[in-house]
């Protein structure tokens, strides 16, 4: 483990991550593969799980501390990290502003990277996130390479999510509770367009509605309630272990 990050940092946040993971699982948005990552205080490096761990029941000993060019630090004794980490390391490289990454494979959203003439776009409110665009890149293969994880990178640019063409997605956040609300709005928003496509033309908030939004929205405060909702969901269900509450313990820092 880097020497500048203390023990206890490391475990809140690898109880983070292995919380996230668990709760996205239980709430049917990360399935059997797929992973979540989070850049440690010191900016250099990042938390992300090994290869054959469960997202079912993640542990903080699952974890891997790895740098921005996938070297292992720290970690279980066996085992290794899981084959994209790049997708991870090489946004956290470009994106300053960038704390935790989501890939995951939404079988609805990765729907409209495999559809001529349409694309998903902004349908519900909370989907502000994304109104700057939710680019496809175009290779549908895994991004396990840094030449991959530059290139798609690079099709993220300034946006909060990418979609891999016939893969999945990226979404990228502040932190991880912001990644997990994140997650379940990317979702619900990628619904509400498929559904409204059933009806008739789907009609997508407007520039201005999106700003409107943005402007009024209190991002903190939406994600800490959203945060304790989901966790009580997670403990009332036994996906959290009842020793992690008060790590998780929602703040106002979000």
């Amino acid at each position: 483990m880097p020497d500048t990050l203390s023990n206890s940092t490391v475990e809140r946040f690898k109880i983070e991550v292995a919380a996230c993971t668990r709760l996205l699982n239980n709430e049917g948005i990360l399935g059997y593969s797929g992973h979540v990552s989070v850049r440690l205080p010191d900016r250099e490096s990042l938390l992300i799980q090994s290869f054959d761990a469960s997202r079912n029941d993640l542990s903080p000993e699952d974890l891997f501390i790895v740098d921005l060019d996938g070297n292992v630090l720290d970690g279980p004794s066996e085992g290794r990290p899981v084959n994209e980490v790049e997708i991870h390391s090489e946004v956290l490289r470009a994106r300053d502003d960038v704390n935790a990454v989501l890939h995951y494979h939404p079988e609805i959203a990765t729907l409209f990277t495999m559809t001529e003439g349409i694309e998903l776009k902004p349908m519900k409110n909370h989907a502000y996130r994304w109104a700057s665009g939710i680019p496809t890149h175009p290779e549908s293969w895994h991004i396990d390479t840094k030449e991959r994880g530059e290139a798609m990178t690079r099709t993220l640019g300034n946006h909060n999510a990418v979609m891999l063409r016939s893969h999945g997605a990226v979404i990228v956040s502040e932190n991880i509770p912001a990644l997990m609300v994140d997650a379940v709005h990317f979702d619900e928003n990628a619904k509400a367009m498929y559904d409204s496509a059933q009806v008739g033309k789907p009609i997508p908030l407007s520039p201005e509605e999106t700003a409107e939004f943005a402007a009024n929205f209190k991002r903190d405060k939406h994600a800490v309630k959203l945060w304790r909702y989901f966790l009580s969901r997670g403990l009332e269900t036994g996906a959290i272990p009842k020793e992690w509450g008060e790590t998780l313990a929602p703040t106002e820092r979000v």
